[in-house]
């Protein structure tokens, strides 16, 4: 396992970190630093941000309102979020069938990210320029990854809730599963120590990107948390603790996309070798993490760089899992 760790640091990474569990032990480990320049070590149980493993959240919330009998999976959102056209359903939503545009497709170059990162960003607003934009297909003809869905889809939870999107994902997911090392931050910049710092460049200075206002991610990728507790709750999602079968079947109903990658609502099914592993990945702002399971075996890595393309770490799910 070091092995590995320390060869993403060879290939780029400022810091990675991993915790694997498998039936026999839980193993814990770190390579590189916090911070560019320093020489504190990555500390195994940091926090980081997640990026797109919110979906599965988000994903997650819906469908116990779906079991509340509070929304129907094939049927349109319109009357509660009328900027999505009534021809798309959740489920196309969820499982990137819907065809609008991907939002993260428009965001600044990464100066004016850098500058912008302290500001606080409507999701509404965000939702409304992507769906004036032209729809990549007729809903439920093909598939296309778009975080946009998600926006879409954390707003339908706060106007059948009526409460804030965060508050519905702590009281549904994280208090329940007793997930204390995970929040969805809002517009709060700072994240709970420790934590590994990503930078990326603006006019010759490295910018500390673990201070930023993550409301540009809302409900498709804010989510703050740790390996141990992404390990917690993926274990407990797929041992069906935190829906009801009929949703957790929906859950892992998939739409095959690519030779071993197929994606279900709000969670990837990927075949590695001999494993069939349910979980999501994730990217933002210089963090990228992996979150994996099979069975009694999981593993969620997260690792930080300072440059925009970060290091290729979809390889390695076979080495890890060997």
């Amino acid at each position: 396992m070091q092995s590995v760790l320390d060869d993403l640091v060879t290939q780029g990474a400022v810091g990675v970190l991993l915790q694997l569990r498998t039936p026999e032990a839980v193993w814990t480990g770190s390579s590189g630093v916090a911070e560019l320049g320093g020489d504190r070590s990555v500390d195994p149980d940091g926090w980081f941000r997640a990026g797109s493993i919110t979906k599965t959240f988000t994903a997650v919330t819906v469908l116990q309102l779906v079991g509340e009998g509070r929304l129907k999976l094939d049927e349109p959102i319109t009357e509660w979020v009328p900027d999505v056209p009534d021809e798309i359903t959740l489920r196309q939503l969820l499982n990137h069938t819907a065809g609008l545009h991907n939002y993260t497709d428009d965001l600044p170059d990464i100066p004016e990210l850098v500058r912008d990162r302290f500001l606080h960003v409507d999701p509404v607003g965000w939702l409304t320029r992507a769906v004036a934009k032209p729809r990549l297909f007729e809903a439920g003809s093909s598939w296309s990854y778009s975080n946009t869905n998600y926006v879409a889809v954390g707003l339908l939870i706060e106007a059948v809730t009526g409460n804030p999107y965060e508050d519905e994902v702590r009281d549904r997911i994280l208090e329940p599963a007793g997930l204390a090392r995970t929040l969805l931050p809002g517009d709060d910049l700072e994240m709970p120590e420790p934590h590994a710092h990503p930078c990326l460049q603006l006019d010759g200075e490295l910018i500390d990107m673990a201070r930023v206002n993550a409301s540009q991610a809302w409900a498709a990728g804010a989510i703050v948390t740790t390996a141990a507790d992404l390990n917690t709750f993926y274990a407990k999602l797929l041992a069906g603790e935190l829906l009801r079968p009929a949703e957790q079947a929906e859950l892992q109903s998939v739409v095959d996309v690519d030779e071993g990658y197929s994606y279900g609502l709000g969670i990837e099914r990927r075949v590695v070798g001999d494993h069939v592993l349910w979980g999501h990945g994730g990217g933002i702002y210089g963090y990228q993490t992996l979150s994996y399971h099979s069975g009694e075996v999981g593993l969620t890595l997260s690792c930080t760089a300072a440059t925009a393309e970060g290091v290729k770490t979809d390889h390695l799910l076979a080495g890890l899992l060997a």
